[in-house]
């Protein structure tokens, strides 16, 4: 049976066992059978041969008597819209009556998915992904379950994976916390989510980073607080600048999208804010681990103790987008809050691949998949900077000690004929995908830069993107200089 018609007789059936009959009405249960037979037969015209369900099956499915169905095939087959084949079983036939050829079929095409195009910030590259570790792992934890799978999940996360999630945080951030504290969550979107309804009340004030996360501020117009913007400088977030807040959201270990980490005497300063105000600090922490110059410095909750402050942490940059897992770590004091949101909200991350992440990371080949792409990520890094020399007089090609991307900031030779709104449009258009730092600023007078992922693209890639961005660049900047002269 060839797959087209595997699809019709699975469609025809299924409509047939949804079948309701009224077993109180009017009319008689064969006729209504009949009736509804005939409609389905009608209604599906690339059901010709399909073969029907046997007589004690359907009768069984729909809870009527044989009779019921052998009288109701038998009405069809004298009207000639059903066949019977000695031994075989009773058919569609194949030529119905009163049917009307049908309408040639439209192909369907599925939409092709946006292509990942140089140089998209955060994306890992996917040949990177420990493909077989990963498959061993899932078979092992769902071949035999462990019973604690199967019965009613702890909405904060399968705890395994939480007790590997806190050994990680000890060994990789220098941030000591209790299982307990974290909650496994869908992604940062899910994440910020939970904790703007565990932690906030509409209309409380939320500072944000500017330039910041994009999304971050819908997020917060989602939850209903007011979003307060704070321009950052060369050492991220000034503290003196916050104000009368409830919460600041911060990227200390290395600012997103501008790449600066925030020193020392600042993040004091920002935990002392936190906790003379009663204020929370919520540290976005989302590719720290890729440091390439000593080791990744302490993360901000590890220095207070996660008293006032808040936890995020993701694997979609560690191993992949398409897992949607990633984690708060909580101070022990809104852990009861965050479970009433969950019972009212529900959780939307999905447990089956929970077990496994757990696993792959107690086996320490989760360590090593990370010192491989930092690794990689260390070399890919060094040749984009490499291939762009040739505009040293147009951006500032400084190497960044961690992170994925690069944030190159336009020289005032480049700014003066060109925004990075217009370059990244003229980028566009040549096939590059060159985000604008502008673009992640609301306050006036954005600074002016270009963002560079380079972690998701092979070698050859980056050099021919290079190549392409080097041109883009060059012809922009000669033509609005000869407009000028």
């Amino acid at each position: 049976m060839s797959s087209i018609a595997k699809k019709s007789q699975s469609t025809l059936n299924t409509a047939l066992f949804a079948l309701g009959l009224d077993k109180g009405g009017r009319q008689p249960l064969h006729a209504q059978l009949a009736d509804a037979l005939r409609a389905l037969i009608l209604s599906h015209p690339g059901a010709a041969g399909t073969r029907l369900p046997a007589s004690r099956t359907l009768a069984a499915e729909l809870s009527v008597s044989r009779m019921t169905i052998t009288t109701a095939y038998d009405q069809l087959l004298s009207e000639g819209y059903l066949s019977a084949r000695a031994g075989s079983g009773t058919f569609v036939a194949d030529h119905v009556p009163h049917l009307a050829p049908p309408a040639p079929a439209v192909p369907h095409h599925p939409p092709d998915p946006r292509p990942i195009r140089p140089f998209q910030p955060g994306i890992p590259d996917p040949a990177l992904f420990p493909d077989r570790l990963w498959a061993r792992h899932l078979e092992r934890a769902w071949r035999r379950p462990d019973p604690a799978l199967q019965a009613a999940p702890d909405p904060f996360g399968w705890y395994p994976l939480r007790a590997a999630i806190a050994a990680h945080l000890a060994a990789w951030r220098g941030l000591e916390c209790d299982p307990a504290q974290i909650v496994v969550t869908a992604g940062a979107s899910d994440a910020f989510d939970l904790l703007f309804r565990a932690a906030l009340t509409p209309g409380d004030v939320a500072v944000m980073e500017d330039p910041g996360w994009s999304p971050l501020r819908a997020a917060l117009d989602r939850a209903g607080l007011q979003t307060r913007p704070v321009r950052i400088d060369n050492e991220g977030l000034d503290p003196r600048a916050l104000g009368a807040a409830r919460a600041a959201i911060v990227t200390p270990s290395r600012h997103f999208p501008t790449g600066c980490a925030m020193p020392l005497a600042r993040r004091l300063a920002l935990l002392d804010w936190a906790r003379s105000t009663d204020a929370w600090v919520i540290e976005d922490d989302y590719d720290s681990e890729f440091r390439y110059q000593g080791q990744p410095l302490p993360s901000l909750s590890g220095l207070d103790g996660l008293r006032r402050t808040i936890y995020l942490g993701s694997f979609s940059k560690l191993l992949s987008a398409t897992l949607r897992l990633g984690y708060l770590v909580i101070p022990h004091a809104l852990a009861e809050t965050a479970r009433a949101v969950l019972a009212q909200s529900g959780v939307r991350v999905s447990l089956v691949p929970q077990p496994a992440l757990a696993a792959f990371m107690d086996s320490g080949e989760f360590a090593s998949h990370l010192r491989r792409c930092r690794r990689t990520y260390a070399k890919r890094q060094a040749l984009l900077l490499s291939e762009l020399a040739p505009l040293a007089s147009l951006l500032e090609l400084q190497p960044d000690p961690s992170g994925m991307h690069l944030c190159c900031l336009l020289r005032p030779a480049l700014r003066a004929v060109r925004s990075d709104a217009e370059i990244s449009a003229a980028c566009a258009a040549a096939g590059l995908n060159v985000r604008a730092l502008s673009s992640h600023c609301v306050l006036p007078d954005p600074p002016q830069g270009l963002l560079l992922g380079y972690a998701g693209f092979d070698e050859e890639t980056l050099k021919a993107a290079a190549r392409t961005l080097v041109d883009v660049l060059s012809r922009a900047a000669r033509k609005a200089f000869s407009t000028q002269v």
